[in-house]
């Protein structure tokens, strides 16, 4: 069993226990084979995620680690090679340690430079070759888990949704980032945000409900989208942050950041679709058949309808 190690964190596996999940289908040594049953498949794209930390181990190095550009390199050749469109996510939940250890992960606005320069790194190397990519996988999942995008706990200000807000917004920016690079690289290149979408529907036209369903979709759903793929803040957005008792004021957000969002928004829309949701917030539906959606504290929902 492998032994997984971070600058300030040795882990060593319980001897009782295994770990299938540290293995996994071992891509990194399988890529060749897998990649030709994916031919074989007739698959003509193939959306796979390149690792920070293969790339910038603890996240804030200046050069790179050339192993892990030559990695994802082979693998770019092999999706070539039989004629599959690689879409590569840039980030996607695997925030290097050491940047939610010694800097606390998004809400720290050092971050954007640190993704700036990882982001730049990768499109410079392989933008020749790739035409589709998606900057942050996922981005509004901070709504429920900003642990998993934000690298943020509950020790380090995941629980204030300011922290969390202002984590988006650093992300933002880095994504605009992204977006200049690619498209100076590439100016056929296409760059995309990427989103967890639950569709959701009012339980019926009671206007309390059809008010509820909106307020739900603006906060998880719609807000992220709409700051990328329009470029600017959403005329709601104050009333968003009204809910978590804070102002856009106490966000730290700058004329030239805004600027940069608004020139280099992104230039399609992708999600990622699991479920759908039905919001009932008048008392109608039986406690039993109520379905609570993680990113909506306190207001049940009935699931499948």
């Amino acid at each position: 069993m492998k032994i997984i190690k971070s600058p300030d964190f040795d882990w060593q596996p319980h001897p009782k226990y295994t770990y299938p999940n540290h293995e996994g289908i071992d891509f990194y040594h399988h890529y060749k084979e897998d990649i030709a049953l994916f031919a074989e498949m007739g698959f003509k794209a193939y959306r796979f995620s390149i690792s920070w930390s293969r790339i910038f181990p603890r996240g804030d190095e200046a050069q790179p680690n050339e192993k892990g550009l030559t990695f994802y390199q082979n693998v770019i050749d092999e999706c070539l090679k039989y004629n599959i469109e690689p879409v590569i996510t840039i980030s996607h939940y695997e925030l290097p340690l050491y940047l939610a250890e010694h800097y606390g992960g998004w809400k720290n606005k050092q971050l954007i430079g640190f993704f700036k320069h990882y982001a730049e790194t990768v499109i410079d190397r392989f933008g020749d070759q790739v035409k589709y990519w998606l900057t942050f996988n996922e981005i509004n999942s901070a709504a429920s888990f900003p642990f998993s995008s934000q690298g943020m706990i509950a020790k380090t200000g995941a629980d204030d949704k300011r922290n969390v807000f202002q984590a988006w917004h650093n992300q933002f920016v880095g994504s605009a980032y992204a977006v200049k690079a690619a498209h100076e690289k590439n100016p056929d290149s296409q760059v995309g945000n990427m989103i967890v979408y639950a569709t959701n529907y009012a339980y019926d036209a009671n206007p309390v409900n059809q008010l509820a369903a909106l307020k739900f979709d603006q906060g998880f759903n719609y807000y992220t989208t709409d700051v990328q793929v329009r470029g600017e803040y959403p005329a709601y957005s104050e009333s968003l942050y009204k809910q978590y008792g804070f102002t856009g004021a106490d966000l730290d957000r700058t004329p030239e950041e805004l600027a940069l969002l608004k020139k280099y928004h992104v230039d399609f829309l992708s999600f990622s679709y699991y479920m759908s949701s039905v919001t009932e917030v008048t008392g109608k539906v039986n406690e039993k058949n109520r379905w609570q959606h993680p990113g909506r504290p306190q207001k049940p929902v009935l699931e499948g309808k």
